[in-house]
């Protein structure tokens, strides 16, 4: 498995959905419709998202580090 950072390539917002999906193998467009889905029940949804793009290195970031 792949460390969990964001892309460079394939983000639309801040490539959280993106970087999850390369993470756990799956395609990005279906993070995005599972946050999307997740968003009509009750819950923090955007502040997780908020957190995890703070948390999240970027890819140039996280590449250095393990380089």
């Amino acid at each position: 498995m792949n460390g969990l950072y964001r892309p460079r390539h394939g983000r639309i917002i801040a490539g959280v959905c993106a970087g999850l999906a390369r993470r756990f193998g799956m395609t990005p467009m279906t993070v995005r419709v599972l946050f999307l889905l997740s968003c009509l029940l009750p819950g923090p949804q955007f502040v997780v998202y908020l957190v995890l793009w703070v948390m999240m290195p970027n890819e140039d970031r996280y590449l250095a580090r393990t380089h």
